[in-house]
């Protein structure tokens, strides 16, 4: 299925209904469904559909195929026993073989180093045959795999500069920054790369030449279209790519799906810049200069895996990528592709092959981080479950990019009217003209809005009446029903030669949220709210003359667009970001009405809203941004990669550190509150509101790079301790367990929630019970510290602790024990948070999340 339908990476403008990627929508009550990637709008009780539009990609949807009973489809297939290379392979072919017969299956991959499995492409007939062999464990539908900076580094606080320019600039104070993720390799799960950006180059001084450790990386280059085997340049020392999976169940475009790393989307150069691209790299597009762009970890190197395609992405291309990428020994993945369903074929989110993967990538010491997902902002919509990665939202900062439309000639100003669009400004101003009002009267085209009212089709305008004039284009059903686009109005407006286009609201559809795109020539702006745009008709009516059939014979009003390129710094932030899923998580894959589960996610906040990063000038799915090196895009996609390069400077500071305390560090440091000293809010459901947010939101909060990286305490936990987190939920099998796992029920934790996370979620604390649990801290610091324990219990319950403070040295470990009851039933969950205070500046907080509930009849 090609992406320009369901799979669509870009359209050109995109939205957001209830977190999944739309074409213009308003907020509507009624619903409206169709497929082949039309709009999908349900009216709901709880609040009314909600449509954001992003006029840049936020999220990539992906492909989800339908079988019938004969129909082949993609299966993932865990074995019993452990990996074992090419023993485990012959295994898994004899296995078929005899099970299912030589011409009835396709194996795609063996899985053999993370775990012990296989891809296979079969019909749901052949797959009964194989779940009831002893030797297999677990069968799983392959549900698909979707793509899930310039400034983010200075707002969280990792530049050393005092640059005051306020552009926006990336600008890092270089000589401070060398070195920083040096000998470090951060794996990337996504589209690939185009290895001739520069945000990759190779070059001396400001990326030192390879150390010996990273000469050793047991890379390799495949090369291919658009990817020469010079690609991997020492910056990125290895690129891979897995595409068995998507030439199984789809056709490939020659043109769109090269078979090698390259990326002709954007998405996985995106991703890969702003976790490790180069420091102090000019983002210049359409020739005006934005900043200078910076990963996290600029000196960190990449590894590539390519696991997604234009026309298709599975996860059996994505878990081989992962499954080859910890075989590599990278230091970080970074995951911002995967499923955005629950799982099919298992009753437990956390038991689904593509977390099982994970869990054991934990355990092979690699620090994984992956997209919270896209569909906030209600509730229970995280697509990342697991406790043992680390799960990452999206905020906005505080810069934006306000542009204006200037009602009214330059002597004579009526009024200045908020939009959006990075444009240049035009050259004085002009006639203003509605679209509606210049269509040809005799013209053969049809009279739909697409060609009335939306600036879609050339043809149907008077060049006369347009031709060096500011048109006014209408949102109206072409856009509700995503087959317009603002590529074709800026095609439109090129052919015609407009001054400028504005597009704005539309009273039959309300408002919807726009963000910020380039326009090149003429200029553009996009006006969102539905107010802003009545005062711009209003202005338009009062300055045209109309005949008695009410035809406008002349037209008085001007108009220009102003220049709206330019950064604007300040406000609130940050404000988790309105499609940035939320928790509370939950365990029960199949069932129908969510219940919480015992784990915090999502686990941490991150910039992932106006992101600037390299961009692919490909751009193969995204025509407003063919030929750009910088895109500036929003989504979980674009926030993960920032957790992933601060990742690798924790690890590079602290080599010894395994998974869990690199997310501990990430966690217990990070900041709940905004640049105004509020708790940090969130956009909900209603256009342009932001409200009070929860550690369902943003997590444990806003990352903190430098506090990160000097913790005090971490919280440490080991594969048994997962094991053991799963035998005691009390939904899970045990049987399951050992089936995805191979690890047995020996000593299942008392409760779920004594795993030692760095936070506490209890999903039902029954009044007139309590519940204990503990946290094991260890000492990371150089020098004994004392540190005072408080708590702040959530409403409706008390908290104990035990001991209230303690004395710790270097790699000690202390134990802190928790008592948890409820005092009053509430229909929610509420927050608190635990915090430790060093005598040495350091603390340590663990957010809180109770549901106290009433007790049992």
């Amino acid at each position: 299925m090609p992406l320009g339908g369901p799979l669509s990476i870009l359209a050109d403008i995109c939205l957001y209904f209830g977190g999944e990627k739309k074409t213009f929508s308003q907020e509507t009550e009624k619903g409206k469904k169709a497929m082949g990637g039309k709009v999908a709008v349900e009216s709901s009780s709880a609040r009314k559909a909600v449509a954001a539009v992003a006029v840049v990609a936020l999220v990539y949807v992906g492909c989800f195929w339908s079988c019938s009973a004969e129909e082949q489809s993609l299966y993932l297939v865990l074995m019993e026993g452990e990996m074992g290379g090419a023993r485990s392979e012959s295994s898994h072919d004899l296995l078929l073989q005899d099970t299912l017969g030589i011409g009835s299956y396709n194996k795609l991959y063996s899985f053999k180093h993370l775990v012990n499995g296989f891809a296979v492409h079969t019909t749901a007939s052949q797959v009964k045959k194989l779940k009831d062999h002893p030797g297999v464990k677990m069968v799983e539908r392959d549900r698909g795999a979707k793509l899930m900076t310039t400034y983010t580094p200075r707002f969280l606080g990792l530049t050393a500069d005092n640059d005051n320019d306020n552009d926006g600039d990336e600008d890092l104070a270089i000589k401070t920054r060398r070195g920083a993720g040096e000998e470090m390799v951060i794996g990337v799960v996504d589209s690939g790369i185009d290895p001739r950006h520069p945000s990759f180059a190779y070059h001396h001084p400001k990326l030192p030449l390879p150390s010996p450790s990273q000469r050793r990386f047991p890379g390799v280059c495949e090369a291919g279209p658009h990817f020469p085997s010079s690609s991997c340049n020492g910056k990125i020392v290895s690129a891979r790519f897995f595409s068995a999976g998507a030439r199984s169940i789809a056709t490939l475009n020659t043109s769109l799906d090269f078979l090698s790393p390259f990326d002709a989307v954007g998405h996985g150069t995106h991703v890969a810049s702003t976790a490790a691209g180069n420091a102090g790299v000019p983002v210049v597009v359409n020739g005006f200069h934005y900043g200078r762009a910076s990963g996290m970890a600029p000196c960190a190197r990449i590894a590539v895996y390519k696991a997604v395609y234009p026309t298709v992405g599975t996860l059996a291309d994505v878990i081989a990528a992962m499954d080859q990428a910890i075989h590599d020994e990278v230091d970080v993945l970074v995951v911002s592709v995967g499923p955005d369903t629950p799982p099919e074929d298992t009753d437990v989110t956390f038991l689904s092959v593509f977390d099982v993967t994970m869990l054991f990538a934990r355990r092979a010491g690699v620090f994984v981080v992956q997209a919270a997902g896209n569909l906030g902002p209600d509730p229970f919509t995280v697509v990342s479950y697991s406790p043992w990665a680390v799960s990452v939202a999206a905020c906005r900062t505080d810069r934006t990019y306000p542009a204006f439309l200037v009602l009214g000639d330059t002597v004579d100003v009526h009024q200045f009217v908020s939009g959006v669009g990075l444009s240049a400004p035009t050259l004085g101003s002009s006639l203003l003209v509605l679209a509606r009002d210049a269509v040809k009267p005799n013209g053969s085209f049809p009279r739909t809005p697409p060609y009335v009212d939306e600036c879609q089709h050339p043809e149907a305008l008077d060049p006369s009446l347009v031709q060096g004039r500011i048109v006014l284009c209408t949102f109206s059903a072409g856009f509700y029903d995503q087959t317009s686009t603002l590529a074709a109005i800026t095609q439109t407006a090129a052919h015609l030669g407009f001054m400028g286009f504005v597009l704005v609201a539309n009273p039959a559809y309300g408002d919807y949220i726009a963000q910020p795109i380039p326009f090149d020539a003429p200029a553009g702006i996009i006006i969102p709210k539905l107010a802003d745009t009545q005062t711009v008709l209003r202005y338009y009516e009062q300055h045209i003359s109309r005949d008695e059939m009410g035809h406008v014979t002349e037209f008085h009003g001007r108009a220009s667009i102003g220049e709206g390129r330019v950064a604007k710094f300040g406000g609130r932030a940050p404000i988790v970001s309105r499609f940035s899923s939320r928790g509370p998580d939950y365990a029960d894959a199949q069932s129908q009405s969510r219940q919480a589960t015992d784990v915090l996610k999502p686990d941490i906040l991150a910039p992932g809203d106006q992101v600037w990063a390299a961009w692919s000038p490909l751009s193969v799915l995204e025509p407003l941004l063919v030929g750009y090196s910088f895109a500036l895009l929003s989504g979980t996609s674009m926030a993960t990669p920032h957790v992933g390069g601060i990742a690798a400077l924790i690890k590079q500071r602290h080599p010894s550190w395994n998974p869990s305390m690199i997310a501990s560090a990430i966690s217990t440091t990070a900041s709940k509150y905004d640049s105004q000293g509020d708790l940090i809010s969130a956009e909900g459901p209603d256009l342009y509101g932001v409200h009070p947010s929860t550690f369902f939101g943003f997590g444990a909060g806003l990352i903190n790079p430098a506090r990160a990286l000097d913790p005090g305490l971490v919280l440490s936990s080991k594969f048994e301790d997962y094991i053991d987190f799963l035998c005691s939920l009390s939904n899970v099998d045990w049987v399951k367990v050992r089936a995805a796992t191979g690890a047995s029920c020996s000593r299942p934790l008392a409760h779920p929630a004594d795993l030692n996370l760095p936070s506490v979620t209890i999903s039902a604390l029954r009044v007139g019970q309590s519940v204990q649990i503990q946290r094991s801290f260890t000492s990371v610091g150089s020098k004994p510290e004392t540190y005072l324990c408080s708590v702040l219990s959530p409403n409706g319950t008390s908290v104990t602790l035990s001991p209230t403070w303690f004395r710790i040295a270097p790699m000690e470990t202390q134990a802190i024990h928790m008592e948890f009851n409820a005092t009053q039933a509430l229909n929610a969950f509420s927050f608190g948070e635990i915090v430790l205070t060093g005598s040495l500046d350091h603390i340590v907080r663990l957010p809180l999340s109770i549901h106290p509930i009433p007790p049992t009849l």
